[in-house]
């Protein structure tokens, strides 16, 4: 997956196109991520004891991959995700739109 816990995303589609969040996890084999203030579900939750209180709780679902993009740290701007291989043989993920290293 070329979104990966932690980096700020662009909702691109769905109700919630144009929000801007950052990412709690990753779900790789669903292709789906959960990303903070995206997509909120109400559920209806019983008491567990002292642990939690019953009511109507608030939280994010997961949303898929392709509806959203990432945003550069370095540009601020929503791209696409590249690869370079460095010297180190190592793989970093690059910005498409102003070739920076995003890792």
């Amino acid at each position: 997956m070329n979104i990966r816990r932690d980096d700020e995303v662009l909702v691109i589609r769905g109700d919630d196109r144009g929000k801007r969040g950052k990412v709690h996890r990753s779900i790789p084999g669903e292709n789906r991520l959960v990303v903070e203030g995206v997509n909120m579900e109400k559920r209806h939750m019983k008491p567990r004891g002292n642990i939690r209180q019953a009511g109507i709780i608030e939280r994010e679902a997961p949303i898929n991959i392709s509806n959203v993009m990432l945003i550069c740290t370095k540009c601020h701007q929503p791209t696409r995700v590249g690869f370079r291989i460095l010297g180190d043989k190592s793989r970093v993920r690059v910005c498409k739109k102003c070739g920076e290293v995003i890792d």
